[in-house]
């Protein structure tokens, strides 16, 4: 697998990872050995960098990648988040007593005395003119808690603040085919300053996959059921805030464009990966057979960007763009 470093991560990972929300929680249930098994899958096919957080499942997420760890020799570099466990979020609630506790738990999940890399998880707004915030991070590096920081933002402004902290590793934000925003200014920027970024929600919640229609359901536990419309988090981070109807149509529009021999998901991941200042993709996977399709879109040849963009500016940019 084609591997890419972002300065400041100093780090080369393979352009395709994992996201291991769904080993938590909000994707239905995934049974452990199952999680196990796809964790090893996607091992075998290159996939060196994993993506979870310390409220994936209250720590279960956290806590089935760190067994994995026990059981693989391969140098695989782990990515969590902190700050979601606030019960309300709150600005001051990013402060130096709670990153060493969260900080703590991550570390007996993940069974490592120091973590790769530790994001804030889509703080509030105001914690990106904090320095406080940073400057605690910078301690817990001296510390070697953490090897790097990082930050997962919601919108635009976030991730350009967050670049221009002389510190900040990497940046994960939604990027996907109906996400467009970020190409403008927030890749060009990372680039320049070595700030890894890591493209996250790839699928648009699977609706890239091109397998869901109309008549699709989801169960009471899936966050596309009781997120639709933005009920217990950000709505953009389910349907990555298109509208179902809308995206459904869209995946029509692109289904033409998706090389002989390769699924629609691929063609998504590769369209991403295509994109000038992207470090890493973090698709989903909830079975051994999606992990190892997710790693083929990196053998794919590049896709037509173009075409993307016209779809996207005429069904997708109305309901998006000027909203993250």
């Amino acid at each position: 697998m084609e591997k890419r470093i972002a300065g400041r991560l100093n780090r080369q990972v393979g352009v395709v990872g994992l996201g291991c929300w769904q080993l938590g929680a909000d994707w239905g249930e995934v049974d452990e050995s199952e999680a196990l098994a796809l964790l090893h899958a996607a091992a075998d096919t290159g996939v060196d960098f994993l993506d979870t957080a310390d409220v994936y499942g209250d720590g279960r997420s956290e806590t089935l990648v760190g067994k994995f760890l026990k059981e693989r020799e391969d140098d695989v570099f782990v990515a969590t988040k902190m700050g979601r466990r606030l019960p309300a979020q709150t600005t001051e609630g990013y402060n130096r007593e709670n990153f060493l506790a969260w900080n703590d738990r991550s570390r007996r999940n993940l069974g490592v005395d120091t973590l790769d890399l530790v994001q804030l998880h889509c703080p509030p707004t105001p914690v990106y003119s904090r320095d406080e915030v940073f400057d605690t991070l910078d301690e817990m590096v001296e510390q070697q808690r953490i090897a790097a920081y990082g930050v997962s933002v919601e919108k635009v402004e976030e991730a350009l603040a967050a670049i221009r902290r002389p510190h900040v590793a990497s940046v994960q934000i939604i990027l996907n085919a109906f996400r467009l925003k970020p190409l403008e200014e927030v890749l060009p920027a990372a680039a320049e300053a070595g700030v890894a970024i890591i493209a996250r929600v790839p699928l648009a919640s699977g609706l890239l996959t091109g397998k869901y229609d109309k008549a699709t359901t989801f169960g009471a536990d899936d966050h596309r059921n009781y997120n639709r419309n933005g009920e217990a988090f950000d709505v953009g981070e389910t349907f990555s805030g298109v509208p179902y109807e809308v995206g459904l149509e869209a995946v029509e529009r692109l289904r033409p464009l998706v090389p002989e021999g390769a699924t629609m998901a691929q063609f998504a991941l590769r369209w991403i990966v295509d994109q000038p200042g992207v470090t890493v993709v973090i698709p989903g996977a909830r079975n051994v057979s999606q992990a190892a399709a997710n790693s083929g879109a990196a053998a794919l040849e590049p896709v037509d960007g173009e075409a993307v963009a016209a779809v996207y500016d005429e069904l997708i940019r109305p309901h998006v763009h000027d909203r993250w």
